[in-house]
């Protein structure tokens, strides 16, 4: 087991938190910590540099985010790493790179 999900075991273990767990409420958490990231980044020109302290914010939300993705696939027996590889495979057939490179269009576009 990942190293990250056993420490996130324990400390949820230990404040008897897993009843408040559910798919749908870490589901949830995902989305309002994500807002988080977005948040850093509200109002500021698209090629604006981050401050320090805006990049350290900013990590704290990623690790936010990918602490309830590791507690969602541990509870649904999901291989998060396995299932990545995989869609990236499925990615570089949706878009192969003779149509689509310098292009934003979407597959379903092409």
């Amino acid at each position: 087991m990942n190293k990250v999900v056993q420490k996130l075991l324990k400390f949820r273990d230990k404040r008897n938190w897993k009843k408040f767990h559910t798919p749908q409420n870490i589901a949830q958490s995902i989305v309002l910590e994500a807002t988080e990231i977005l948040e850093i980044f509200q109002w500021k020109p698209a090629n604006a540099n981050l401050t320090k302290k805006e990049k350290e914010d900013l990590a704290e939300e990623m690790a936010d985010v990918y602490n309830w993705l590791m507690l969602l696939a541990h509870d649904l027996d999901i291989n998060l790493e396995k299932t990545a590889l995989k869609k990236i495979k499925q990615n570089e057939r949706k878009y192969p790179v003779g149509r689509v490179r310098g292009s934003s269009a979407k597959y379903s576009r092409l």
